[in-house]
């Protein structure tokens, strides 16, 4: 297939950023809202976090449940997305060995996927239609405006 085919992808390749972003985002709002609004869940998830010893089962839930409810938003958003992909990394490299230890590939694939995508964002930030890239050229225009041309 021609390259000119696909110049127009190239030349617009930080936008891809934001289709991983809804993507990742809404995936994992969906994965957790149930626990976020309805305390059963969020009790049956600490009864799962301890029977694995995991300590403060309670908060443990609660802590990985909201990172992963903030992450979701932050990324829908694109906002503060690089500390985001750090939580992700955190959250889900702890999700392999709590949950996901002895399971086969399709099961822990997810949240190894995850693990993937929290390094993509870490290294990569939102992309060009986010809220951290508004902020990023305000910041510009403010420090612009602020620095003395000599004339």
């Amino acid at each position: 297939m021609s390259t000119k085919a696909f110049d127009f992808f190239r030349r617009h390749s930080a936008y891809g950023a934001l289709f991983i972003r809804l993507a990742i985002g809404v995936f994992i709002i969906y994965g957790v809202q149930d626990n976020v609004f309805s305390w059963a869940r969020m009790l049956e998830f600490r009864d799962f976090l301890n029977e694995r010893g995991v300590p403060y089962p309670l908060v443990a839930a609660h802590l990985s449940v909201y990172v992963q409810f903030i992450c979701g938003i932050l990324l829908l958003v694109g906002g503060a997305v690089r500390l985001a992909g750090l939580f992700l990394i955190l959250n889900f490299t702890a999700a392999i060995f709590i949950a996901h230890i002895g399971q086969t590939f399709p099961q822990y694939y997810p949240a190894a996927q995850l693990i993937a995508v929290g390094f993509y964002f870490l290294f990569n930030g939102a992309g060009p239609v986010s809220l951290d890239a508004y902020f990023s050229r305000k910041r510009a225009q403010s420090i612009d405006r602020t620095l003395p041309v000599n004339a």
